[in-house]
């Protein structure tokens, strides 16, 4: 009997190896490896199934200005749940743009930030990715031969999709963010949504890479107080912009001259410059975006200075 029980725990032990091989060693062709826990579904999502045609809702377009003068007609109290865009109102002669009535006060209650030092000739240069639309390589070599360190937003299809860039953007330095697996407007979903689409993506990139996220940016600007509690508590600073313009349309090329001309017309202390990678303009510009930046007599910062 003694060695019946012998016997059936070895068994039990050799089955358990088995499948251990099979579901924590063992990869497929892609050389993704299928055993990872996979919690959220990253390494199921696909960039077919996710919207993207909307990348921001917020007002970062040049209209903001005036939108934006009369503040006494614009709502300033805003409920824990309701659900808000971020908006910035540029402001001229290099001044810092201003944030929308009362997120400034919402921001600092929850470590988020817009802007970085007003006070030092410093940017902070970031990337959306969404998707890949074929210039990311295009725009890691620019950063390579300017030694420039940038942070990049990325989603859960392309961290599924794209492993071989995300890996580049860790290797050469950069910094990952968090923009959710499924790009879906935060404020929209329950608690537990927010938890798993944030948690989700950091799992499968830590499982991946060793690394953790340290920086968030709510998809499409959308975000709500309890978005921002919820996701400050599981230890991310919502990282939102102090400039951006729309560039997320792959059919409107306007060339890398308009590219260029937007930001260094906008230019000033502490800003966070989003980017979108998508952007053809951008990939082309980004060579004299970066030298005309430093010729105004700013340099970049590295957006782990700005973690609390």
């Amino acid at each position: 009997m003694r060695i019946k029980k012998i016997m059936a725990i070895f068994a039990v032990l050799i089955i358990c190896a088995l499948l251990f091989d099979y579901f924590v060693i063992h990869k497929d062709s892609t050389g993704i490896n299928s055993g990872l826990s996979d919690l959220g579904g990253v390494y199921s999502a696909s960039s077919r199934n996710v919207d993207y045609s909307t990348e921001l809702t917020g007002k970062v377009i040049d209209e903001v200005s005036s939108a934006m003068e009369d503040d006494s007609s614009r709502q300033t109290v805003f409920s824990y749940e309701q659900k808000r865009c971020w908006g910035i109102s540029r402001q001229p002669n290099g001044q810092t743009p201003r944030a929308d009535p009362g997120a400034d006060d919402i921001l600092k209650k929850y470590g988020g930030k817009y802007v970085g030092d007003v006070t030092r000739n410093i940017i902070y240069l970031t990337f959306d990715e969404g998707y890949e639309n074929g210039y990311t390589s295009k725009i890691l070599d620019t950063l390579r031969e300017n030694n420039v360190k940038a942070a990049f937003f990325i989603t859960g299809p392309y961290l599924n999709e794209h492993q071989d860039l995300v890996r580049r953007m860790v290797e050469e330095g950069h910094t990952v963010g968090n923009h959710t697996i499924h790009h879906p407007s935060l404020p929209e979903k329950d608690d537990s949504q927010i938890e798993e689409e944030v948690l989700g993506l950091e799992r499968a990139f830590s499982e991946k890479f060793g690394a953790k996220m340290k920086f968030l940016r709510p998809p499409k600007g959308e975000y709500s107080e309890r978005s921002l509690s919820i996701t400050s508590k599981l230890g991310y600073c919502n990282l939102f912009w102090s400039f951006a313009y729309d560039d997320w349309h792959r059919d409107k090329i306007r060339g890398p001259e308009y590219a260029y001309k937007k930001v260094i017309s906008n230019l000033h202390n502490g800003e966070i410059l989003l980017l979108h990678a998508v952007s053809k303009d951008n990939a082309d510009a980004l060579d004299m975006i970066i030298k005309g930046c430093r010729a105004s007599g700013f340099e970049f910062g590295n957006v782990e200075e700005l973690a609390d």
